[in-house]
This record gives C-alpha cells, sequence and structure tokens, in this order.
C-alpha cells in the first residue's frame, strides 16, 4: 500500500523540511510540499495531489493541521479520499482511516462537527430574536457605512463560497474542459458537460463555464491554454470533434450510448435529423479515428 505524504508549511520564510524528514521515515515513496495558509482551500500542490492519487493508496500527513485548519475542511477531503478508495492517516494524531480505530475517531470527529454547526445555528436564531424584540435590525455596520475594509471582507467571504462551489463540482466539468479545449468550442463543450450530468443536476451554461475556467486558470488549477480562442470548423469536422469528444471521455463507451448522448445534446445528425442511429456514429467515430481524434 503506497504512502504518499503531504508537507505544508504556512509562509515561505518556514520550511517543510522536518516534516518531509518524518514522512519519509515511515515510508512515504514521494512527499508533496507547499508554502500556504491552511485556512486557504485553493492549495495548487494539495489540488493536483487529491486529483492524482490513486485507489489503494494512503495519504500521510505529520498533523491534521497541516491538511486543513477547519474540522468541515477536513472531514471534506477525507471523504473525497475515502470516495476514491484511498486511506488517511496523521503521524500525531489518532486517526488511520484503514484501522477500526482511525475510522471511530473520524465518526468522533464527524459528530463533533454536526454538534457545532447545530450550536452555531441556535446561537445565530437565537441572537436574531433578541435583536429583533429589542427593535434592532441585522446587518453589518461598517457594510451599510460602506466602510472599505468591512466590503473587502463580505467580498472574500463570497468568492471563497463560490470557489466552493465550483471544487463541489469540479469532477463535471475540469477533465472535459482540460481534454477538449481550445480544440473545441465553449458551446460544445458546455453541450458535452451537461450531456453527462444526471437529468435533475443543475446544467452548465457556457458563460458560467467559462467563468469557472478562467477562475481555476487563475488559481493555477487549470493551463492557460484552455481559454485560447478556438479554431473555427466545419460542420462536418465539428461532428467529429464533438464523437471524439464523447468517445475519449469514457473509452469502453458503446455506440449506442454515443447516440443517446447525441440525441440528448440536441445534436442533428449529418442529414439533419434529430434520432441518431448507431450506423451514424459508427461512420462518424471511425472517420474520427482515421484523422487521429481518438484512439
Amino acid at each position: 500500500m503506497p504512502l504518499i505524504g503531504y508537507a505544508r508549511v504556512s509562509t515561505d520564510d518556514q520550511s517543510t523540511a522536518s516534516q518531509a524528514e518524518d514522512l519519509r521515515a515511515i515510508g512515504c515513496t514521494e512527499v508533496h510540499e507547499e508554502h500556504g495558509s491552511g485556512g486557504n482551500r485553493a492549495r495548487p500542490v494539495l489540488k493536483r495531489l487529491l486529483e492524482r492519487i490513486a485507489p489503494g493508496d494512503t495519504l500521510v500527513v505529520v498533523r491534521i493541521d497541516r491538511l486543513a485548519r477547519s474540522l468541515s475542511h477536513l472531514l471534506e477531503v477525507i471523504e473525497g479520499l475515502e470516495a476514491k478508495g484511498v486511506h488517511f492517516r496523521s503521524l500525531r494524531d489518532p486517526i488511520d482511516t484503514a484501522s477500526p480505530q482511525g475510522k471511530f475517531s473520524l465518526q468522533v470527529l464527524g459528530a463533533a462537527a454536526e454538534f457545532e454547526r447545530a450550536l452555531i445555528r441556535e446561537r445565530t436564531i437565537s441572537g436574531l430574536r433578541s435583536a429583533r424584540a429589542k427593535g434592532r435590525v441585522g446587518g453589518n455596520p461598517g457594510l451599510k457605512d460602506g466602510d472599505p475594509a468591512a466590503i473587502r471582507k463580505i467580498q472574500r467571504a463570497r468568492d471563497e463560497t463560490l470557489f466552493n462551489r465550483l471544487e463541489e463540482t469540479a469532477e463535471q466539468w475540469v477533465p472535459e474542459v482540460r481534454r477538449l479545449r481550445p480544440d473545441m468550442p465553449w458551446e460544445d463543450v458546455t453541450r458535452i458537460v451537461n450531456a453527462r450530468l444526471p437529468r435533475d443536476a443543475r446544467k452548465w451554461t457556457q458563460e458560467r463555464l467559462v467563468r469557472a475556467a478562467k477562475r481555476y486558470v487563475r488559481e493555477g488549477l487549470l493551463e492557460p491554454r484552455v481559454l485560447e480562442r478556438a479554431g473555427r470548423r466545419e460542420a462536418d469536422d465539428r461532428l467529429l470533434a464533438i464523437v471524439a469528444g464523447i468517445a475519449g471521455a469514457k473509452p469502453d463507451i458503446t455506440l449506442k450510448e454515443i447516440a443517446d448522448r447525441l440525441e440528448a445534446m440536441r445534436e442533428r445528425t449529418p442529414r439533419g435529423r434529430s434520432k441518431w442511429q448507431v450506423s451514424s456514429v459508427k461512420m462518424l467515430l471511425d472517420r474520427a479515428r482515421d484523422r487521429g481524434l481518438v484512439d
């Protein structure tokens, strides 16, 4: 079971050397080192590590505060690891999700987090009721007075909330954007992303997808090339690119599944029909292979 280490310090003048030494001493085959605040969830090294770590691996840190500063973020990361079949271990804390004791410790932390959220909700509701009884209206006084510091604080909180929402949906769109841009126009990329979503899921608009990609490029989580202008394609070439894009996302996809995906995207056949036949998909897929658009 490969052990993958993650070491972090908050500032550039600090060193990750002691953490890296401890991690290698217990058998970590690789150690990913990062300088950045634990309160910042948009850490490029951690983000790439969580994307690339493989089932059966174990992510190891010296202390849990090296991974996350808040309990909610810690549990969020560990849940994501467990969903991928990856274990988590902290050398200085009694957490090792590969052991029953470690899982129990994690459950205790989860219960504590839920209890904390319930207390916060209760205090908030109680405070609002008390304020109303005294004739006060809620709100941020600094924001009402136009205080620049208060406005910046609100903007930062709002920005972090929006980024967290992007992180929750990253698996929907990041792989497709990385794979298809800038070879394919944003309009077609958006339709391919939406065609993979469950029917009841919120669909992406082209504008929202572009904004999300720009944000990830600013954070260093996507390559700048995805924002380059796409070249024009003839109608036939466009269909080839779309079919290649669908097939490339899932190598074992069937011709019937590709046809269903094209119909879900409301893509017309080469003859302008709305109903796709398997034979039409096969013809386009074979031509896409001949042009090297798909393996």
